[in-house]
């Protein structure tokens, strides 16, 4: 049988229908669509090289990184989590040049459907990798941004009306019902104006603009989804795999349960096909 064997990154998808998914090992990008109805193994070696810098490590930190880069890098700073903490304009940012080229860009607002609707934030040019790696199955921006930080405040507004999270359990069992995101989109800002408002009166009349978008609907290679949804850990389970049943977000979906890879990036695996 066919073994691959490298430390991984996320898997890199490509919108299309389904939705494509190659899976970086080493320097060998798998195509997964073309194991799914197949058996496949996953084997941990017990081996972690960070993400940021290639160390070997213990231990991972924030999805692949060796702990001084996770104090180190800003992309692993808390304000990444939560934009609305940005401290770039105070002179304390970790990185000001990592700053300046990923926060301080346009990013859009959006609202996406995955276990049922959600506002989020991405930069611009992440659309649509993020909702392809959060497992959504319709997507539609609303707002035009021009900073990270400033997408962050704009998305504390909506959440007093929306959720911000997905409940990765629930989209892993199925499609999620169809939503007419414009109406819900006109309904939200309906409610936000007086906040958007303020933001406007804060940082400038353009920044923060309307966006009139179609929805962007996205299907997964699944052929069958869990009833029940069991996660793998590969710190407490070093050999993960069965049938492949399916692909969605960032997580395989076998008969024996899910994982998601993501989480272990700079993980080094051997991939059994």
């Amino acid at each position: 049988m066919p073994e691959y064997l490298g430390n991984i990154e996320k898997m890199r998808a490509t919108l299309a229908s389904p939705v494509f998914y190659a899976l970086p090992v080493g320097d060998f990008h798998l195509p997964m669509n073309e194991l799914i109805g197949h058996d496949v193994k996953l084997i941990y070696t017990g081996r972690i090289h960070c993400v940021g810098c290639g160390r070997l490590t213990k231990k991972s930190f924030n999805q692949g990184y060796c702990y001084p880069c996770f104090t180190r890098l800003a992309q692993c700073d808390s304000c990444i989590v939560r934009p609305e903490l940005c401290h770039f304009a105070e002179g304390t940012c970790r990185e000001p040049e990592w700053g300046l080229s990923n926060c301080m860009i346009p990013h859009v607002v959006y609202l996406a459907n995955s276990s049922g609707l959600k506002v989020g934030i991405t930069r611009h040019n992440q659309v649509p990798t993020r909702w392809l790696d959060q497992g959504a199955t319709q997507a539609l921006p609303i707002l035009a941004v021009q900073s990270r930080y400033q997408s962050g405040l704009a998305e504390v507004i909506f959440k007093a009306f929306v959720a911000d999270k997905t409940d990765w359990r629930a989209m892993l069992k199925g499609e999620a019902v169809a939503l007419d995101l414009p109406a819900r989109r006109d309904d939200l800002l309906a409610k936000v104006q007086s906040g958007l408002d303020s933001l406007r009166e804060r940082f400038g009349a353009d920044a923060v603009t309307p966006l009139a978008k179609e929805t962007v609907s996205i299907s997964y290679p699944v052929q069958q989804y869990p009833v029940k949804v069991s996660s793998f850990d590969f710190d407490k389970t070093p050999e993960v795999g069965g049938h492949l049943n399916g692909i969605k977000g960032q997580y395989l979906i076998f008969d024996t349960g899910v994982i998601n890879l993501r989480k272990f990036g700079g993980y080094e695996l051997r991939v059994v096909t």
